[in-house]
């Protein structure tokens, strides 16, 4: 079995070798909970290392599709089996080079395991149909194939489960792939590329391709990338699909989210004050689901910001290997400086700070940022309608049910929508007006299932839906066929 991939030194992995660019470029890889913590040096990719993860891609890609989907999901389950095995290695390094807490990166690996796990489990029913034929003696079917050559682009904030609920379809379904990790996560990314050699893979199946941007544009402008999963930012997503729409590139692209929790007079607070603290605050608002936005009744108002605010004025800040710790940091400084410009905006835009508001100083120099309520922020300031990513939540007085919702709708983006109350007719009403993907009642507002979709509406989503029988409708082209016998 070959050596997992040590954090000091991480490479290109094409063709099932481990490799340098050819650039000779390298970027430092640091802990964002201690800056002085140097993780070590990745490669930084170029044009060229791209055209060559695609060349063993497409080289290997008929071999791979030829086995069949039930044969392909056994070297999945080998995969399973080495992850779970591995669990304590990936949570230290999730931890070590994101910053999440140690709790919460294991949860992200068991969460990506039953990803890989229903994944595996449709192997037998990446099927078609049968249909009447209006003929005498034909048969009428439909089947899939895979797409070809994928591009894979994923964000730091799930460095494991984001490229899993894309490695797995794309493999499972026939495809090759060229692996695109964030560059600030890239030993999470080496550890999960080795997981799927040692399970058996074939060389230039899965190849892992470490950088930035120049890597980044490279996989998308390859002409034999028949389609790119993107998961990340609105303005990034655009560029993707403007760049492939000439040549009529499948995009599957998941985006941001300004995502509400509304709070109804009738709400139980107390539950509601959990589901915002997990909501607002885990992994530091560093999430596409984060709440983000607290719409509350006017007549439960300072009620509920009576609960709130201890609990986070109690929440202790520190690095992600600590067991005491409630909140680690964030990504990096430039994160950091958005959340701080973020606001000093909303303050001058009129929004009173509750609790928190400025960076959190700690004995070691890293990017942390005091888990921050403002109230009193205008529905339609830019806090209120623009992502930050981070510990920031707005609370946003509203008027009943119709004005929570209208405001709630007020965005752009619909990744996930949240209410609490007691009414059932609200509940089944809210499911209607939502404009959002997933959808929470009485619950945080984040995450879900391993087994429901992964989608947003309006700007947070565009193509086939993640974690998904629908995901398919990207992976695979479908075919249909008339056989006279």
């Amino acid at each position: 079995m070959t050596p997992q991939p040590q954090s000091d030194h991480l490479l290109n992995h094409i063709d099932g070798v481990w490799t340098a660019s050819a650039s000779g470029d390298t970027r430092d890889n640091r802990n964002p909970a201690n800056t002085d913590d140097v993780i070590g040096a990745f490669t930084e990719s170029i044009t060229a290392d791209v055209t060559a993860a695609v060349d063993a891609a497409e080289a290997a890609q008929p071999a791979w599709d030829a086995i069949g989907p039930i044969e392909r999901a056994k070297v999945l389950t080998r995969a399973a089996r080495l992850i779970e095995e591995r669990i304590d290695l990936f949570a230290a390094a999730i931890t070590r080079e994101q910053g999440k807490r140690l709790s919460e990166a294991r949860g992200e690996v068991t969460r990506s395991l039953a990803i890989l796990e229903f994944t595996i489990g449709e192997a037998r029913r990446i099927n078609g149909v049968t249909t009447p034929a209006e003929e005498p003696r034909t048969v009428v079917m439909t089947f899939r194939r895979p797409l070809g050559v994928v591009g894979l682009i994923t964000p730091w904030n799930f460095p494991v489960a984001i490229p899993m609920w894309k490695v797995a379809p794309a493999l499972l379904a026939g495809c090759g792939a060229v692996l695109k990790p964030s560059p600030l996560t890239p030993w999470t990314s080496a550890l999960l590329v080795q997981a799927f050699a040692d399970a058996g893979l074939p060389d230039g199946v899965l190849n892992l391709i470490q950088g930035d941007r120049e890597a980044g544009e490279a996989i998308v402008n390859d002409p034999r990338v028949a389609g790119i999963s993107f998961t990340g930012s609105l303005p990034v997503g655009q560029a993707i699909n403007r760049a492939g729409a000439n040549r009529l590139m499948r995009t599957q692209l998941e985006l941001g989210g300004k995502n509400a929790l509304i709070v109804l007079a009738d709400a139980d607070l107390d539950a509601a004050t959990d589901a915002i603290i997990h909501g607002a605050f885990g992994q530091s608002g560093q999430r596409c689901s984060a709440t983000s936005r607290v719409i509350v009744d006017a007549a439960v108002h300072d009620e509920l910001l009576s609960r709130l605010v201890p609990r986070v004025q109690a929440m202790r800040i520190g690095a992600g290997d600590q067991d005491w710790a409630d909140i680690g940091p964030v990504v990096n400084e430039e994160r950091q400086v958005a959340c701080l410009t973020a606001i000093e905006r909303a303050v001058a835009d009129g929004a009173e700070v509750a609790v928190g508001g400025g960076a959190a100083e700690l004995e070691t120099p890293g990017y942390f940022v005091q888990p921050t309520v403002l109230d009193q922020v205008a529905w339609d300031s830019h806090l209120a309608q623009e992502e930050v990513f981070g510990p920031v939540l707005s609370v946003i007085t509203c008027e009943g049910y119709d004005d929570a919702m209208r405001i709630s709708n007020s965005v752009k983006y619909g990744m996930s929508g949240t209410i609490f109350t007691q009414d059932p007719a609200r509940i089944f009403q809210a499911l209607q007006d939502f404009q959002a993907g997933m959808l929470h009642v009485n619950r945080p507002g984040v995450g879900a299932y391993s087994h429901l979709p992964h989608m947003g509406a309006k700007a947070s989503q565009l193509g086939a839906p993640e974690c998904s029988p629908d995901v398919w409708n990207f992976y695979t082209d479908l075919r249909s066929a008339c056989i006279r016998y």
